[in-house]
C-alpha cells in the first residue's frame, strides 16, 4: 500500500513541476477589406510588400513609418484573410545591389 501511494505522489509531483503548456494564439481572420480599413485607420498602415505563397493565397505586409508597426497577413481566393503576425518597430530597408546577400 505505502508502495502505490509513494508512487502515485512522486508521479503527480512530478506531473506538477512541468512546465505550462504554452497558449497557441488563433489567428484573426475577417474579410480582407475589413483588414486594410483597420490597418489604414488605426495604424496608419500601407503595403509594403507582397507574393504569392501558393495559387490561392497571397501574403501581405503592411507597415507604418510613421507608428512603427508592422502586420503580416494572408489572403485566401474566397477574399478572406487572416493575420498571422505584427508588432512593432518596423524599419524599411533599400533594396540590396545585385549580387549582394543584403
Amino acid at each position: 500500500m505505502f508502495k502505490r501511494i509513494y508512487s502515485a505522489a512522486l508521479i503527480f509531483g512530478l506531473a506538477a513541476t512541468a512546465p505550462p503548456a504554452v497558449s497557441q494564439s488563433r489567428a484573426f481572420c475577417a474579410p480582407r477589406t475589413e483588414i486594410v480599413q483597420k490597418l489604414t485607420q488605426n495604424f496608419g498602415e500601407t503595403p509594403a510588400g507582397s507574393g504569392l505563397q501558393s495559387a490561392s493565397q497571397v501574403v501581405e505586409i503592411w507597415a507604418s513609418d510613421g507608428t512603427g508597426t508592422w502586420t503580416i497577413f494572408i489572403t485566401l481566393a474566397n477574399g478572406i484573410s487572416c493575420v498571422v503576425a505584427s508588432g512593432s518597430d518596423w524599419q524599411a530597408l533599400p533594396p540590396a545591389p545585385p549580387g549582394t546577400l543584403g
